[in-house]
């Protein structure tokens, strides 16, 4: 007979970390990575619901493989500095980062701010991307607490996790030629070309 899922030992507020310590469920460290369970979870519902999206297969394989990223990230976070090796590494941050690059050549100029919306694919990954924000000021909150317990390419991940977001919501409308939508009384996001800002760079 198997043994149930309930351990009881959280009855009193208590939750354990890696190394068995016992910590309260409001810790800044069990708030960050709680918060980053939650947007692992929301990934695994947008990857389903880009199912219905045929130009949305590759941001899908991302998406998976970014589920098994941020689990590490979960896990780095749930340890004490010095118990083991970090997981997250500047590895992680430069695929991230070559990812965001790859899909910024499918969009135009940002001229103004832009409100979610568009595809109904679109508008799921700006969902995640909203919540990827909230995750990150619960890093930060935590890092600012303790500051030697934070592997920092972990809020590096974090970071650049809602940027790709941002990224693929505007990739998938101009794919499915659905425009973005405008903020209507926006002032330029940008006074400077793309090419200027790299040049300036």
């Amino acid at each position: 007979m198997k043994p149930p899922i309930y351990t009881r030992t959280g009855d009193k507020g208590k939750t354990r970390i890696g190394g068995g310590t016992a910590v309260g469920k409001s810790d800044h460290r069990v708030e960050a990575f709680g918060e980053l369970d939650h947007v692992n979870s929301w990934c695994g519902l947008v990857e389903a619901t880009l199912a219905k999206d045929a130009y949305a297969e590759d941001i899908r394989k991302d998406l998976r493989i970014t589920q098994q990223f941020l689990f590490d990230c979960t896990s780095d976070l749930s340890v004490p500095h010095g118990y083991r090796e970090y997981k997250i590494t500047a590895d992680h941050l430069t695929w991230l980062e070559e990812k965001i690059d790859t899909y910024s050549k499918e969009t135009s100029e940002i001229q103004f701010f832009i409100i979610p919306g568009g595809t109904e694919s679109s508008s799921w990954l700006h969902v995640l991307r909203t919540t990827t924000r909230n995750a990150e000021r619960k890093v930060v909150a935590f890092m600012q607490a303790e500051p030697e317990e934070v592997n920092p390419f972990v809020l590096k991940f974090v970071n650049r996790l809602s940027d790709y977001f941002f990224e693929v919501a505007r990739v998938i409308n101009q794919r499915n030629q659905v425009e973005d939508v405008a903020y209507e009384r926006s002032e330029k996001v940008f006074h400077l070309s793309k090419e200027e800002r790299e040049k300036k760079e």
